[in-house]
């Protein structure tokens, strides 16, 4: 019995170590100790509008591509994300892919503030992101924004369909 009560007691002290203390938080790329950590800290510098600590983690071949501009390589994406005044943002859903050296990121990003003065959609989006780890550490490579809404203005409904949205054409 005093066995039992032992292991009881041990586990529930365990269980509760858990939870007990907060995430660390990270404050820079170099605190971040995987995909989740490295997200934070890359929004956390797009926030604060740290663009050279944005940019230094931007792989040279990296890419992006987002429904409404499609393809946008290193300079277009950093030039994108300048038009982004982020004044809060919580990461929800977040799954990390190790394969070898490259982390796949997938969350929803629940964001508040503008791009080009417009609001922002007030529904998560969906993104994933590409870590590669390379000699200066864990660099972007790619960058997908998977949602209804990327980081641009909210729709207002009235935008031209693709012809995959339209009804049957007549030929």
């Amino acid at each position: 019995m005093k066995n039992r009560l032992t292991v009881v007691v041990l586990s529930a002290v365990m269980l509760t170590g858990c939870t007990m203390w907060r995430e660390h938080e990270v404050s820079d790329f170099k605190d971040a100790t995987g995909g989740e950590g490295l997200e934070r800290s890359f929004w956390k510098q797009v926030k604060a509008k740290r663009w050279n600590a944005v940019e230094g983690r931007l792989a040279s071949n990296f890419v992006s591509l987002t429904p409404e501009e499609g393809r946008l390589d290193r300079g277009a994406a950093l030039a994108h994300l300048q038009h982004l005044q982020l004044n809060e943002y919580a990461l929800g859903n977040l799954q990390t892919e190790l394969n070898s050296e490259t982390l796949v990121v997938t969350y929803a990003i629940t964001m508040r503030g503008t791009f080009d003065g417009q609001p922002l959609p007030a529904d998560p989006v969906r993104m994933m992101t590409v870590w590669q780890k390379q000699k200066s550490g864990w660099m972007v490579i790619a960058h997908s924004v998977l949602g209804p809404q990327s980081l641009g203005p909210q729709s207002t409904g009235s935008e031209k369909q693709g012809p995959e949205k339209q009804g049957p054409q007549k030929k």
